[in-house]
């Protein structure tokens, strides 16, 4: 998304400033704030998964986007890290209540990061974005459960904002066949072939030097019928 902060008023600016400063020196319990120096309507964050939930030992990397209208309009929320929840979207944006209809000017940042985060602990599967997540939860507690489990585990562990912060796997992508850069597995004569294909060889050179000796034997004695036949002539 583009920039809000030329569309701000000073004073909305000045405010906003005031609070992701504070926020950063002292963040709620289980969020780290990333402030950007260039552009204050995006506040990046990382949330931890709260105990006693399929998101425990995650860490959710989220951004908030306030809009030209802020603070009469609540910000929009989104996951960046992958994460199976009701209230969460395929393309990460988050649905609360918060951020629509309960929403108040003086509520604050800091409010709406804790409500995201209780979202986490108490998700409400009657206004979900994932449809299969809601239903799951009503229904199979244990299979959402699973499910949620996995794809913290896949995305949000092992780094800041799981795999996607996390260094690549040497063995990830494509990899080269496995007779690259193999001399035994290179092509051509197998090691079987290598003797026999010696032997060949020497037998070849002994047949060559073989024929050698037959032609100079032929070539001596057709030099010396020459020879005795221009003797003979010149007795006549």
């Amino acid at each position: 998304m583009n920039s809000n902060v030329e569309n701000l008023p000073p004073h909305v600016l000045r405010l906003v400033y005031k609070e992701v400063s504070a926020l950063a020196a002292d963040p709620p319990e289980g969020i780290k704030i990333y402030p950007s120096d260039e552009d204050i309507t995006e506040l990046h964050t990382a949330i931890e998964g709260p105990e006693g939930t399929p998101f425990a030992g995650g860490i959710f990397r989220m951004r908030l986007v306030l809009g030209k209208d802020f603070p009469a309009v609540p910000p929009k929320g989104y996951f960046l890290t992958k994460i199976f929840h009701p209230n969460v979207g395929h393309k990460g944006e988050i649905c609360v209540n918060v951020l629509k209809r309960d929403w108040k000017a003086e509520l604050g940042l800091r409010h709406v990061l804790l409500t995201i985060k209780c979202l986490l602990i108490h998700p409400n599967p009657e206004s979900a974005l994932n449809e299969e997540a809601g239903r799951l939860l009503l229904e199979d507690y244990a299979e959402y459960e699973s499910r949620a489990r996995l794809l913290t585990e896949i995305h949000a562990m092992g780094g800041p904002g799981g795999t996607s912060g996390a260094p690549q796997d040497p063995n990830d992508g494509p990899q080269p066949k496995k007779h690259a850069g193999d001399p035994t597995k290179r092509a051509g004569p197998s090691a079987a072939a290598v003797p026999a294909a010696l032997g060949n060889g020497a037998n070849g050179a002994s047949s060559t030097t073989s024929s050698s000796n037959n032609s100079s034997s032929t070539n001596n004695v057709a030099g010396k019928k020459k020879a005795d036949k221009k003797r003979a002539l010149r007795r006549l």
